[in-house]
């Protein structure tokens, strides 16, 4: 029986570099145990630091394959995880009971689909193997209820009369204003009731041990959503903008807000880069071309996705069901984890947020 080289069973798995942070699985410190026994069978225990499902199957089959050629081996076993820990908040905010990191949505305009993005967001983390929650703070405009087919009227359970039981809307945890006042009220509040509102959702919501809680922001960098971004222990931000040159004038305001605030924004989103016809499937930038690009190298940040603009994916989400749910294999689904998969690798470079109490329920791919 060939004795089996340690140093070639490493050299074997440093071969396997992280796509989203282009590190080996060492440089990661995503190795917790590589053994070889005498028989020739090798067992490699994987935990990467960001929800990744998605690419488990794939890491499994490389590294696998690397570790087969080493001499003497006969039998590979290799078990990917994740665990996702806490992150810094600015300021070093108190953190929300029960949620690890809180990432906002946000956009420097209206009509740019940022709703649309943090629904399929939540969702596409979720897929990835996190457990999600979502938090709409768009208190003139809230429509995640409507977008996760919650149904009109349905309201959250309380308890001691204080606190709300999030919604289960495709296995996400989600609470709104559109759920404790009716659709047909119009929000006629100033900016620091609209504040006071938020903070008073996500404090007295009951968020069952989050990883990610997406907080959809109302659209605009002005008081309500500066004080918001300096109120909420926020991880860090995603900016939504379309290739439209005003677009992309108003997601710079969003970028220049958050980083104000101390808040690190994750990367920017393009969304509608390209029309595609519903009939011939042609491509067409109609809002222009790579101005998410232009704003992501100006600002020295990461453009996480472009998403196209598609008659499905805006039939899906006022149907109630996003496409991540509606079509999980679809291309644009693909782009969505794509885009989770990112956020949740750029987070993970963070400083830990030690006082974080919780810690993480940690998915294993056999």
């Amino acid at each position: 029986m060939t004795q089996i080289s340690e140093q070639a069973l490493q050299a074997a798995v440093r071969e396997y570099r992280d796509p989203y942070l282009n590190k080996d699985l060492y440089e990661l410190g995503a190795v917790k145990s590589l053994n070889a026994d005498d028989n020739g069978n090798v067992t490699l225990m994987v935990e990467l630091p960001y929800p990744s499902k998605g690419i488990a199957g794939a890491l499994k089959q490389l590294v696998g394959n690397a570790l087969e050629d080493v001499d003497g081996v006969e039998n590979v076993d290799v078990h990917v995880g994740q665990k996702i820990h806490s992150y810094k908040v600015q300021k070093d905010l108190p953190s929300v009971p029960g949620v690890k990191n809180i990432i906002a949505v946000a956009s420097g305009k209206g009509g740019v689909g940022k709703s649309t993005t943090a629904v399929n967001l939540a969702l596409a983390l979720q897929a990835e193997g996190a457990r999600v929650g979502i938090l709409d703070a768009d208190i003139y405009g809230p429509s995640i209820g409507m977008m996760l087919g919650v149904p009109e009227g349905k309201r959250p359970d309380t308890r001691e009369n204080k606190y709300f039981v999030p919604m289960d809307a495709h296995g996400l945890q989600a609470n709104s204003m559109a759920f404790v006042v009716t659709e047909k009220t119009p929000m006629v509040w100033r900016g620091p009731m609209v504040s006071g509102a938020v903070m008073q959702l996500l404090q007295q919501t009951l968020w069952n041990e989050l990883d990610y809680l997406i907080v959809d922001m109302p659209p605009g960098t002005g008081d309500i959503q500066l004080t918001l971004a300096q109120k909420v222990p926020v991880t860090g931000a995603v900016i939504v903008t379309t290739p439209q040159d005003i677009a992309l004038l108003d997601g710079k305001k969003g970028i220049e807000m958050f980083r104000k605030v101390d808040i690190p924004v994750l990367g920017v989103v393009e969304n509608m880069s390209v029309h595609i016809c519903s009939n011939c499937g042609h491509e067409e930038p109609l809002f222009g071309h790579g101005g998410g690009e232009r704003i992501a190298e100006e600002y020295d940040t990461t453009l996480l996705g472009q998403l196209p603009l598609h008659m499905t994916i805006r039939e899906q989400t006022d149907g109630g069901t996003p496409s991540v749910i509606a079509e999980p294999d679809s291309e644009v689904a693909r782009r969505y984890r794509d885009i989770a998969r990112r956020v949740g690798a750029e987070l993970s470079t963070r400083e830990r947020n030690l006082s974080g109490s919780i810690s993480s329920v940690s998915v294993t791919e056999h």
